[in-house]
């Protein structure tokens, strides 16, 4: 009698989807003024990541739909990624040229909306990115791995025997980089994940340094 065939796993979802709404909200608090782009297309544009995600858990072509989201969700990151810094360099322009149309309060606003977005976008790139995206892991069939993590050094008994990242995980390593500027429990293996947690530190560290202590200034 043949053995039946594996059953394929699936990380949910609903993490992913609450990471993207919180980036939708937080584009309410950003001035018009440094705003790139009308509201609309970034909520048009959360709609377009967030229903293959549906679907992937509704559907039956379950491969097309997890090839869709990757596609949809890598390049949703990217372009959340180049918003974050383009808006900083308005936040900084506006800084060097002030003209009396940001407050403080709304320049503090503004530095914290952008590095919750630094945080986010990076977030969903390393959980897409990492040894071949959130089902590859699920399933044991991932690639090599971009990060390793603590809980993959730890005694066997202290965990449970299908352990593997999720998107908690990835969250808490973008925020980690973000707030520390280096490491912390997750080290970095290949050379983008290097470069990736580089640049996303370089960010906040501009955010932080640059734009909030000047509003913090400001409102003293």
């Amino acid at each position: 009698m043949s053995e039946p065939a594996p059953t394929t796993r699936y990380e949910p979802r609903w993490p992913v989807v609450i990471t993207i709404l919180a980036v939708l909200i937080l584009q309410l608090e950003l001035p018009e003024r440094v705003k790139l782009a009308p509201g609309w297309t970034l909520y048009v544009g959360g709609i377009a990541v967030m229903a293959p995600m549906v679907a992937v858990g509704l559907s039956s072509a379950k491969t097309f739909w997890l090839r869709v989201e990757r596609i949809v969700t890598l390049f949703f990151s990217v372009v959340i990624g180049l918003s974050t810094v383009l808006i900083l360099v308005t936040l900084i322009s506006e800084m060097l040229n002030p003209s009396g149309k940001i407050s403080g309060l709304q320049l503090l606003a503004s530095s914290v909306a952008v590095w919750v977005f630094n945080v986010l976008a990076f977030t969903l790139l390393y959980w897409q990115i990492d040894r071949g995206g959130p089902d590859a892991r699920a399933n044991n069939t991932s690639p090599r791995p971009d990060w390793l993590f603590p809980q993959e050094g730890a005694p066997e008994e202290d965990l449970s025997a299908d352990w593997r990242p999720m998107f908690v995980d990835y969250l808490f390593l973008g925020y980690c980089t973000a707030t520390a500027f280096s490491p912390t429990d997750a080290l970095p293996l290949t050379p983008r994940a290097k470069v990736l947690m580089m640049l996303q530190s370089s960010i906040s560290l501009v955010t932080i340094v640059v734009v909030a202590s000047r509003a913090i200034g400001l409102l003293k």
